[in-house]
This record gives structure tokens, sequence and C-alpha cells, in this order.
């Protein structure tokens, strides 16, 4: 996953890759979880941008209270 920081409250991530063995593990999920519990500590906010991780803030309601 790579993201940029966007100022000091905010982060976009811009893109998220598996690779190609661990695709199908849940490992982009975990990422995506990831990025959500360091965006809670920090008190920041998430703009995906990243198709991948727009799909995963889409499906998971208790990702909103960080998303951008």
């Amino acid at each position: 996953m790579t993201y940029l920081n966007s100022g000091e409250t905010r982060i976009i991530i811009d893109h998220t890759e598996v690779d190609e063995s661990l695709r199908g593990q849940g490992v982009g999920y975990d990422m995506v979880k990831l990025a959500v519990e360091m965006a809670r500590e920090k008190g920041i906010k998430i703009l995906p941008l990243c198709p991948f991780a727009k799909s995963v803030f889409d499906k998971k309601p208790e990702y909103a209270d960080v998303l951008f």
C-alpha cells in the first residue's frame, strides 16, 4: 500500500497491491485495517483514492469514522 500525507490531518491511499502468492488470503483487507488503526491512533482521516481501498471502506461501515 502506498499513501501520501495530505496535510497534518489526512492521508490519501493511492495504491494497494498484494503479491500474487498472497492473493485471496485477506492481505489487502489487513493492510487497509492497519491504515485505519493508524489513522485512529493519530486522529487523522483517510481519503481512499485507490479502488481497492475504496471498496473496503464501502464494505466496512465501521471504518466510517476515519473516512474523509
